[in-house]
């Protein structure tokens, strides 16, 4: 009974594609402010992934203003993040990449994986 709840949950697909890390996505997640909501993008690198089924997470990163780095984890199958989608895919050989928190500007740049 209980296991068959779990899996319905966890089988629960919101629809979004398969990422990895190196790739620039632009996450939707739905904000609350006050009794309003909205829509807010974050754009940047995947970072990281983590874990599977209901508790994946994955966390991007991107350069605010003032060369100011900020990273947001988020859970895959969350109701807020409404849509991610894949704006270019990269090659790495990391599955962490957090090396990139260290390099700035032309350093930081990965190289597109075509196909």
């Amino acid at each position: 009974m209980m296991h068959e709840l779990l899996s319905s949950l966890e089988s629960a697909d919101r629809g979004h594609p398969e990422i990895a890390p190196g790739d620039t996505v632009k996450v939707h997640v739905r904000i609350v402010e006050g009794d309003r909501e909205r829509v807010q993008i974050f754009q940047g690198v995947v970072i990281r992934l983590r874990g599977g089924g209901n508790n994946k997470n994955f966390t991007v990163r991107r350069v605010a203003s003032h060369g100011v780095g900020v990273e947001r984890t988020f859970l895959y199958r969350s109701p807020r993040v409404e849509k991610i989608e894949i704006m270019r895919r990269s090659k790495v050989r990391r599955a962490q990449l957090y090396y990139l928190r260290d390099l700035r500007g032309k350093a930081a740049r990965l190289k597109e994986r075509r196909g």
